[in-house]
């Protein structure tokens, strides 16, 4: 990928996806089969107010977003598709209210499906790690 396709990417995640835009996502690396963002910690994701902390589903969407950023990442036309077809996430132990550091790496990418791994950390402490299930169109 050349540094010109890497920019444009990167825009693309940051600025021109409203979720992305809204959560404030910055993307820290980018390589052909993986990305590494960091997603600020913002009183609207907290989902337990007693203990401040974050929303378990806030961390599945991003990591969603990040099986799916793999996927355009290795898109070859325009006309590619995908789409989730499973997410799962074990969630190990809470997030505190703090930034969130969130890694994927492309795992398989076959004729029509693709497989990623993600995981979310705070402070070298792995809080959620998940796996995605992708249907992945090529324009023929």
């Amino acid at each position: 990928m050349n540094n010109s396709d890497k920019q444009r990417l990167i825009k693309l995640a940051e600025e021109d996806i409203p979720i992305h835009k809204y959560w404030g996502l910055k993307v820290l690396s980018l390589e052909e089969n993986m990305i590494c963002v960091k997603m600020p910690f913002r009183k609207e994701f907290v989902g337990d107010i007693r203990r401040n902390r974050w929303h378990g589903g806030i961390i599945a969407a991003v990591m969603d977003s990040l099986g799916g950023a793999i996927g355009v990442i290795n898109f070859q036309s325009p006309e590619d598709k995908l789409s989730t077809i499973d997410l799962r996430v074990d969630y190990l132990r809470y997030a505190e209210a703090k930034d969130i550091i969130f890694e994927g790496e492309l795992v398989r990418l076959g004729n029509r499906i693709m497989v990623a791994k993600m995981k979310a950390q705070q402070e070298n402490t792995i809080v959620a790690e998940g796996k995605g299930v992708y249907n992945f169109i090529r324009k023929e």
